[in-house]
């Protein structure tokens, strides 16, 4: 089998890339998801390469053909080369001598087969020459990547072992690929050893939480985790309870044609509760944004007047909260297109009509905000005057 073409190594950028990398004599090969989901016909987002070069010719070699080389990880071999439209990871044939959870001493070597039983999944460790796309597999990643099936390369005990993420990895890959049909040794493995998860940094849970929830359809696997307990250690509030609001939202998402959001779907598997969610967004270490939108889509949605919650709330939260109901009718589609307006008034407005600078002002402009956003937003001069008139008679 060989790999498709790629338009990338055709460019100058990646000629010369190659070209520096002795490429077409085999030093250096693409692998991992590059070679994956271009066999799957999918955009090819990272460049991986795997080279028998060791970092310091690498870094010699790109500043000899003109590129720019980055060490971003010299002592683990891997080099980024940035060319004119082009970024590409580098990184020399490694093995194992030591791990540690998430790190691991290693050691260099020129034995691909070698470098590929490092790797977590055999669908990952997938070799193509270029410019030539001949597919080099060493442990049956084409036949899983055909059966849609994610398995771990050797003992999956022993993978996880060696890092602890590879847990979540083996969900999320499975969630991509391979629906709700996961490898059962890898599935007993995780289980067995969801404990570990309490090790890993709260960013890298959240990373591949987005991840995760981020494909298509997430609920088959969220399902199983959840069965098999394996965010207890590290998301207790997700339960079971939570699976009919994920189904609901991915319901109304696809009838109303929004883009899922891992944020939404995540407030959806979440109690409604607002001190919950900031909780766990503290937790998982989220971005102020990214806590403050799960924090607003928690709230259940209570039937109130749309855009003048929206007023309130923002269309966003509003938009959030009605999928996570369940709702994909003309309330979702005026939400999905709603632009807040200007506020037609201002201080200034009030103190025209006699009231002096001060609270009082404040106060009326207040009464004028609320009567217009009931009056649902009207925009012309003679309503707005009239709206006006009667916030300041008001005090």
């Amino acid at each position: 089998m060989t790999l498709p073409p790629l338009d990338w190594p055709e460019s100058q950028s990646g000629r010369t890339l190659l070209a520096a990398l002795d490429a077409g004599a085999g030093e250096t090969r693409l692998v991992g998801g590059a070679v994956r989901d271009a066999l799957l016909g999918l955009p090819v987002k990272d460049i991986d390469l795997a080279t028998r070069l060791l970092p310091e010719a690498v870094m010699r070699r790109l500043a000899a053909a003109g590129l720019k080389a980055v060490p971003t990880g010299l002592a683990h071999g891997t080099v980024t080369a940035v060319a004119p439209g082009l970024v590409a990871e580098v990184t020399t044939l490694r093995r194992d001598v030591e791990t540690f959870g998430r790190k691991a001493e290693v050691a260099f070597t020129d034995d691909w087969q070698e470098d590929a039983s490092r790797r977590d999944f055999t669908i990952n460790a997938l070799y193509a020459t270029l410019p030539g796309g001949e597919i080099s597999d060493y442990f049956g990643g084409l036949a899983d990547l055909a059966a849609r099936r994610v398995r771990f390369i050797g003992d999956p005990l022993q993978r996880i072992a060696e890092d602890h993420l590879r847990i979540l990895r083996f969900f999320r890959f499975s969630a991509r690929f391979a629906g709700d049909g996961l490898d059962r040794d890898g599935l007993a493995a995780c289980t067995a050893r969801a404990n570990d998860l309490m090790a890993l940094s709260r960013e890298r849970i959240a990373m591949e939480m987005q991840g995760l929830l981020g494909v298509a359809d997430p609920l088959p696997v969220v399902t199983i985790m959840i069965r098999a307990e394996i965010l207890r250690p590290v998301l207790p509030e997700i339960t079971a309870a939570a699976l009919p609001a994920l189904a609901r939202t991915l319901a109304a998402e696809a009838a109303s044609g929004i883009a899922g959001d891992w944020r939404r779907r995540l407030a959806a598997l979440l109690p409604p509760d607002r001190g919950v969610a900031e909780d766990v967004g503290a937790r998982l270490r989220l971005s102020n944004l990214d806590r403050a939108r799960i924090v607003r889509a928690v709230l259940p949605w209570d039937a109130s007047p749309v855009l003048a919650t929206a007023w309130r709330d923002g269309a966003e939260a509003v938009l959030d909260r009605l999928l996570i109901a369940g709702e994909s009718g003309e309330a979702v589609r005026s939400m999905a297109a709603w632009q807040r307006p200007r506020l037609p008034a201002s201080g200034r407005d009030i103190i025209a009509r006699g009231i002096a600078a001060g609270p009082a002002v404040a106060a009326a402009l207040g009464r004028f905000e609320r009567a217009w956003v009931a009056a649902g937003f009207p925009m012309e001069t003679a309503t707005v005057a009239a709206l006006l008139d009667r916030a300041v008679a008001d005090a």
